[in-house]
């Protein structure tokens, strides 16, 4: 049936669906020539991800095109759609931080990651690939340059006045030419010139030094050794000072490295690198990846790619230069980067296949004990309250051994009660409710949290939605570590030293950590909630306006009387303050 579907297909460009046995869309890819590609899949050998893709195709989809730029649109589009678990590469793509000086009269350094919300994108400065070195790099700025630190303008100096770090814009008038001058400073820095910070920083520490206070002339030695083998940048011999992201790639064992340059005012300003196991042909993934790297980031001025990449393509589709040098200057900066790809990966690869290995094996042992014909999608959850307050759930997924982190979810329970059975009831019934509802995946296997009567709670809410789905539970000892597996019909040991043990055992860590951060972040928010329910006067609406203005109860309790009553009564305002007072003696 599928060649003869295939003698159909057109030599034209556009996309394909790979289908499970189920008819779940497995796989989008895009072609030149649909025709040869989908051949390929089907008459060719193939090893490592491609070849267990193909070995579950059962049917196939196809769409048409008019141009290239248009199938890696729709592809793009397809992959975010249905998100398929073949699609790894497009499915763990990352968003990373960017330092923001805001465009306010007296301007803050922030640390954002959700570009796309910035109106202004000329004052946001990176990528910072590491997270740590941007918020170094903005600590760093903020004691220099005493810029505002507060989101709110307070009616008295902060702690931040006090220390030096802060010029009490809140209550001083400040000289705006002094304002604008750190700016100049600042932005300057983001740009990797460096020198009139060092020079800065080598004039305090002489004056210091003069006056023997040597403790803090120490500190701006510290900052000065950071600056000066941390953040100093090598030069390139490319002097435009255009912004240009540089992609180098290797392959090796199914496996690809991408290493990609980020150069800012003519330095490397930063760095990244990632391994993907390889699917679709290299030309393929790796011009993909450059297309949906930009999704998350903000685009330079030019790309640099090596000589697989269809850079045409790439140009119609961001609206930028895409080049593929082939001598002088940038093309050896493609050469560094496919050598530090190259190096990456041969460093990696021997832990990479090991680690395959060892979740191949025991995943595999899990689907032999538990005498199951197939075991790829494992969803797992968790349950956690507070005497019967707070009560939530949270649900992680496993596909193929790893974690699929976008497909995580959280339920708030609705009847905050010390009832396990109920709540395993209530999120079960609301998870495979939706997976009815909306024809979603649903899993092979369920692992939930508690012993035989939380397994038979939720097999009750399975069996009332006609869904045969295996259900199974881990046994804690008691310090409660994983001990056993439970079936509906019989306990299971797991030897402590096997790999399926150390698997389950990461699984069941995930989803605790996930469930018990939500349930943190729940506590924490109602903490100050209901301390505003109890006061008389202050409703839903002015709960909402005091929590919008001053973000915290923290907030709240430093302000006076005179300016709560922008939103509260006096007499209602003047009860508010007494019980966070109360509060705190209490603490």
């Amino acid at each position: 049936m599928l060649q003869e579907k295939l003698n159909l297909v057109p030599h034209l460009p556009g996309c394909y669906l790979m289908k499970n046995e189920i008819g779940t869309i497995i796989y989008v890819g895009k072609a030149k020539d649909l025709r040869n590609r989908l051949n390929s899949y089907f008459h060719s050998s193939h090893t490592g991800k491609t070849a267990k893709l193909v070995s579950e195709i059962r049917d196939f989809e196809y769409i048409v095109v008019s141009s290239e730029t248009e199938s890696l649109i729709l592809e793009l589009n397809l992959i975010k759609k249905h998100d398929p678990k073949y699609n790894i590469l497009l499915r763990d793509d990352k968003t990373y931080p960017y330092i923001e000086l805001t465009n306010e009269k007296v301007p803050r350094l922030n640390i954002v990651r959700n570009i796309h919300k910035k109106k202004n994108k000329t004052r946001l400065f990176g990528p910072y690939p590491n997270a740590t070195a941007a918020r170094n790099t903005v600590n760093l700025l903020n004691r220099i340059y005493p810029l505002r630190k507060c989101t709110t303008y307070n009616k008295r100096p902060c702690l931040y006045y006090h220390i030096g770090q802060c010029l009490g814009y809140c209550t001083n008038n400040v000289d705006e030419n002094k304002v604008k001058d750190m700016e100049k400073d600042i932005i300057k820095f983001l740009k990797g010139d460096h020198t009139l910070v060092t020079n800065k920083i080598k004039e305090e520490i002489e004056m210091y030094s003069k006056d023997m206070q040597y403790e803090k002339a120490l500190e701006l030695k510290e900052l000065l050794d950071y600056i000066n083998i941390t953040l100093t940048k090598q030069k390139v011999e490319i002097n435009d000072e255009l912004d240009r992201d540089i992609f180098g790639y290797y392959t090796d064992k199914n496996y690809l490295s991408i290493f990609t340059f980020f150069i800012r005012s003519s330095k490397i300003h930063q760095h990244h690198h990632t391994i993907i196991p390889l699917i679709d042909n290299t030309s393929e993934e790796l011009t993909r990846y450059i297309a949906k790297f930009y999704e998350n980031n903000l685009l330079p001025k030019e790309i640099l790619v090596p000589e697989i990449v269809d850079d045409k393509l790439l140009e119609d589709y961001l609206k930028i230069k895409v080049k593929k040098p082939e001598k002088g200057t940038k093309k050896k900066l493609i050469d560094m980067a496919n050598d530090n790809a190259k190096r990456e990966l041969e460093q990696k690869i021997i832990l990479l296949l090991k680690n395959e290995e060892k979740v191949i094996k025991a995943n595999e042992d899990l689907r032999k004990i538990l005498n199951m014909d197939k075991l790829e999608r494992i969803e797992i959850f968790d349950n956690a309250h507070l005497f019967g307050t707070y009560n939530v759930s949270g649900m992680v997924v496993f596909i193929d051994g790893k974690p699929a982190k976008n497909e995580y979810r959280k339920y708030k329970i609705s009847v905050d009660q010390n009832d396990d059975y109920g709540t395993m009831r209530e999120v079960i019934y609301r998870r495979y409710f939706r997976v009815l509802k909306d024809k979603l995946t649903p899993p092979d296997l369920i692992i939930v949290d508690g012993g035989i009567g939380q397994l038979h709670a939720a097999k009750e809410i399975l069996d009332a939605f006609n869904m045969n789905i295996k259900i199974i539970s881990l046994k804690k000892d008691d310090k409660h570590n994983t001990e056993a597996l439970l079936t509906e019909n019989e306990e299971i040991e797991i030897p402590k030293r096997s790999e399926l043990f150390h698997y389950l055992e990461r699984m069941q860590d995930e989803v605790h950590n996930f469930t018990i951060n939500y349930h943190k972040q729940l506590r924490s928010k109602g903490a100050y909630e209901s301390i505003l329910d109890t006061i008389p006067g202050i409703g839903n609406k002015r709960k909402k306006e005091l929590l919008k203005k001053y973000k915290s109860l923290s907030n709240i309790k430093n302000q006076k009387v005179e300016e709560l009553t922008t939103i509260l009564p006096e007499n209602v305002a003047v009860s508010l303050l007494e019980s966070l007072k109360d509060l705190d003696k209490k603490e």
